[in-house]
């Protein structure tokens, strides 16, 4: 009997909280819809300068990107063009590869699609058999690894299918998902 009563009374609590907190954010909606009916022509054209700004930097953004070499997943031949790379762009990623590893065409069919949806962030692979000196200093061990570099330091490595699932069946948002985790690409 005892327990019936507390559960009622918390019952009746968490209703009360859940009516309180929707009318608080319904009555800042309707501040925002008031404040939105208030607006002159003026304060409009103003709102709407704002943003054709805001579009417009953005496509500019986007298309510094591209002259960057952004929006594709590409090879590079060695190591010195990893260094170049990685100072002209604020986020890579850096597939270190072999030809002979199974997992590397995997990672690749992946990486194909990311690099066309995240602009932000350029997309590229190397040899490591070509790039001896590169994968020592990062200490490169296991392939396929990602190399995640955030103004121009590497911040974290995607090592194997480790983080992936460990199965070789894991889907692009996986990796996406993984990739966002060290926000070396926007995600959502």
């Amino acid at each position: 009997m005892a327990a019936d009563t507390s559960v009622g009374v918390f019952s009746k609590v968490l209703e009360t909280q859940i009516l309180q907190t929707a009318m608080t954010v319904e009555q800042q909606v309707d501040a925002e819809l008031e404040k939105l009916d208030q607006m002159d022509e003026d304060e409009l054209e103003l709102v709407k300068q704002r943003r054709l700004e805001a579009l417009k930097k953005a496509q500019q953004q986007k298309q510094e990107w591209l002259s960057k070499g952004h929006g594709e997943y590409r090879e590079i031949s060695s190591e010195r063009d990893f260094f170049q790379e990685v100072k002209e762009s604020k986020n890579v990623v850096c597939h270190f590869y072999r030809d002979t590893t199974f997992r590397c065409l995997i990672i690749d069919k992946h990486l194909i699609i990311l690099a066309k949806k995240h602009l932000e962030t350029k997309f590229i692979k190397l040899n490591a058999e070509k790039s001896p000196f590169l994968c020592e200093r990062l200490r490169i061990k296991v392939i396929p690894t990602l190399a995640l570099v955030k103004d121009g330091k590497t911040q974290d490595y995607v090592v194997g299918f480790t983080d992936l699932g460990n199965t070789d069946d894991f889907t692009t948002e996986t990796l996406e998902w993984r990739l966002g985790c060290a926000n070396i690409i926007n995600y959502r």
